[in-house]
């Protein structure tokens, strides 16, 4: 019997070393921990908060990306309806030459002739008519020049004149009749451009397309 007692004091005393040592292992552990160790929800606000910002500069791209679209488009389309009302610009601009000819030979003819000769002037004016209808349904309009002040958008001096009759820069003759196609400039009127007479006496003309 005593033998059995030993040997359950010696088991006895074989565990209490070991509790011992888990106990030293746990508060080692404990004061092992750092004092400054990181903090799971904060480091998860701080990851929210940098997605979030990458979220805003994504949206405010994506929305200049829409915006420059947007441009893109009317730029488009407002360069296809300009080449659509242009298209036969460089046509009629050659057409002009042939209207020009028409009405230098209507001017020139004699206002008295006669028979044949009257019919074919009346040819002529009548061919001259039909171009012009031509021109007309192609938004081509001539500029009003002969009488108006000078305007250099729309006319282009070829010299100057005295007149007494009409105030200074104002259009007294036209060489060439200037056209518009829509709102654009077709090509200027060629003209004389009066100013004011110095001391009754006359004076070279002069070009002046500055006036």
């Amino acid at each position: 019997m005593a033998q059995k007692k030993n040997i359950l004091i010696e088991d006895e005393n074989e565990q209490a070393p070991q509790e011992a040592s888990s106990t030293s292992e746990i508060e080692e552990g404990i004061a092992g921990t750092p004092a400054d160790a990181v903090d799971p929800l904060k480091d998860l606000e701080e990851k929210l908060s940098t997605a979030q910002a990458e979220a805003n500069e994504n949206h405010d791209r994506l929305l200049r990306l829409a915006a420059e679209f947007e441009n893109y488009k009317k730029r488009t389309t407002r360069e296809m309806e300009d080449l659509k009302k242009y298209a036969t610009e460089n046509l009629i601009r050659q057409l002009l030459t042939v209207v020009d000819n028409l009405e230098r030979a209507i001017a020139s003819a004699p206002a008295d002739n006669q028979n044949n000769g009257q019919s074919v002037v009346d040819g002529v004016a009548l061919t001259l008519a039909e171009v012009m209808k031509i021109l007309e349904k192609q938004n081509v309009s001539p500029i009003e020049a002969l009488g108006e002040l000078f305007d250099p958008s729309f006319h282009q001096a070829m010299c100057q004149e005295e007149s007494d009759e009409h105030p200074p820069n104002t259009v007294v003759q036209e060489f060439q009749k200037g056209y518009l196609i829509h709102d654009r400039l077709l090509r200027p009127a060629m003209v004389v451009v009066s100013k004011t007479a110095q001391n009754g006496q006359p004076t070279e003309k002069s070009v002046d397309t500055n006036a």
